[in-house]
């Protein structure tokens, strides 16, 4: 699985982050290979991974946003053993270990804000072993640099990211994608 999700991603690395269910139709029709589902709820979700993946698009949901299930372990296997989306996103450190736990592909987001949360980043990491990491606001390419530099792990930007060039240049720091929620940059 991980090995297809990274081709997706060198295939065109500029995600969708769909924040409602009227965008999901939008998401399919344009170029991106990978969608953030973070308006899903219990109750549409498995039609809405099911529409996604046979579309032959990939499918991450964000597990802080679905609504209806609750925030624990439970949750986390039932995602990954009934919704079977290509993987899963969160800030909940528990979130991340226990997909890992479960086989399914985890990416870990991280508000970067100062030096301490950087830190943190960094310890959440080293311990959870993410597959992946989201990094917000996406649009430092000096701090991508280093957190690319200083994990080792992929690096996807996301947040504030607006324009070609804000993509351009979290590309050129080293991240190997950009999530954004604008519409109108799905088509790049």
């Amino acid at each position: 699985m991980k090995e297809n999700i990274f081709n997706h991603i060198e295939t065109n690395p500029v995600i969708a982050a769909v924040q409602n269910i009227e965008d999901v139709d939008t998401a399919l029709g344009s170029q991106v290979g990978m969608i953030i589902l973070m308006c899903a709820n219990i109750m549409n979700a498995g039609e809405m991974v099911e529409k996604i993946q046979k579309s032959g698009k990939l499918v991450i949901i964000h597990m802080d946003f679905l609504e209806g299930i609750g925030r624990d372990q439970k949750a986390v296997e039932y995602v990954a053993t009934v919704l079977r989306p290509d993987g899963i996103i969160s800030t909940r450190n528990s979130h991340i270990k226990h997909a890992k736990q479960c086989g399914i592909f985890a990416v870990q987001r991280f508000f970067l804000i100062d030096n301490k949360s950087y830190e943190t980043a960094l310890s959440s990491v080293k311990s959870n072993k993410p597959d992946m990491i989201e990094i917000m606001p996406g649009v430092m390419p000096t701090v991508i640099k280093r957190i690319t530099r200083d994990i080792g792990i992929p690096v996807i930007a996301g947040g504030l990211i607006t324009t070609k060039q804000d993509i351009m240049e979290a590309l050129e720091a080293g991240a190997i994608a950009a999530s954004t929620g604008k519409k109108y940059l799905w088509e790049l």
